[in-house]
């Protein structure tokens, strides 16, 4: 029997970035490490739960984003293999390539939002395939292809807990699901065909990056798909309207907000989804898909 704990890394605001270390009588994995920034929270939040650094051999990302994966090169410095989807292996072991994108979008914040990120070695990295099965003790985690938020996105499934990162999308203490679309990778019908991967799973909870435990999940899911596909018909139909992406991303803000409000979702909630998934972000990831996607006549 595994017990999951749920970490909060207090990223900003409380609720918006969780690790979840999975523990049995004698084996422990821990799911996301988060950002370097926040990573002595991490430290003391498993030293509260009777866990050394040392203890973690083994450390599952679902995907390489910085929110959910840097952090992961303290653990492989202290003797963990890092399990990541074979798409982003490569980057976690040579990072500039993902460091001088998030450059590009955070510019002189990067230090505060993420702290360092360094390179982790080959020997170190282990690199998934879609339905592996990976044994660590008495802990079977099995590592699901879900592609669609970034083309290097994994769900692990332990005992029919889906730990779904990203692709299944972002709740703040019981408030709507929303979908994060940031640059580069989004692309809407892999993401679609990952909700639905996902059900078929048939897993009794979610535990998304951001954040915790949902046992609600056809629901869920449903909510999550549908807000997806509004929020790309939002876009898409500005962008055939002639708008920019400046005046698109000024538009969406506001659409947000007064949707959020409007389902009853508390000023606290909504600068917690606004820290967890920076509402301006998603448009220029939406942008992206249309152009290359949908309508590659817009330039």
């Amino acid at each position: 029997m595994i017990k999951v704990h749920t970490i909060d890394l207090n990223f900003f605001t409380p609720g918006t970035i969780a690790s979840y270390l999975i523990e049995t009588e004698s084996s422990l994995a821990l799911i996301e490490t988060g950002p370097d920034s926040v990573f002595n929270n991490l430290l003391n939040s498993l030293k509260n739960l009777g866990v050394d650094i040392h203890d973690i051999k083994h450390v599952f990302v679902t995907h390489i984003h910085l929110d959910h994966a840097g952090a992961a090169w303290h653990f492989a410095e202290n003797g963990a293999t890092i399990y990541v989807h074979s798409n982003g292996a490569k980057h976690m072991e040579n990072p500039e390539k993902l460091l001088v994108s998030a450059e590009k979008i955070y510019k002189d914040k990067m230090k505060l939002l993420w702290g360092s990120v360094e390179p982790i070695p080959h020997e170190r990295i282990h690199p998934t395939k879609d339905g592996e099965v990976i044994r660590v003790g008495e802990i079977e985690v099995a590592a699901v292809d879900t592609q669609g938020h970034a083309s290097h996105h994994n769900t692990y499934l332990v005992e029919g807990n889906a730990f779904t990162g990203d692709v299944g999308g972002v709740r703040i203490n019981g408030g709507p699901v929303l979908p994060p679309t940031p640059a580069p990778d989004i692309n809407v019908e892999t993401w679609l065909a990952s909700i639905e991967k996902i059900r078929g799973l048939r897993p009794t909870a979610l535990f998304p990056t951001h954040f915790g435990k949902s046992t609600d999940v056809g629901s869920y899911l449903d909510e999550l798909k549908t807000r997806l596909v509004e929020w790309t018909d939002w876009v898409g139909n500005r962008l055939q309207d002639g708008r920019g992406e400046e005046q698109i991303v000024r538009e969406f803000e506001e659409y947000l907000i007064e949707n959020l409000a409007n389902l009853g979702t508390t000023n606290e909630q909504i600068e917690a989804y606004r820290n967890a998934d920076p509402f301006w972000m998603n448009v220029p990831g939406l942008v992206r898909y249309w152009k290359k996607h949908r309508l590659p006549q817009i330039s």
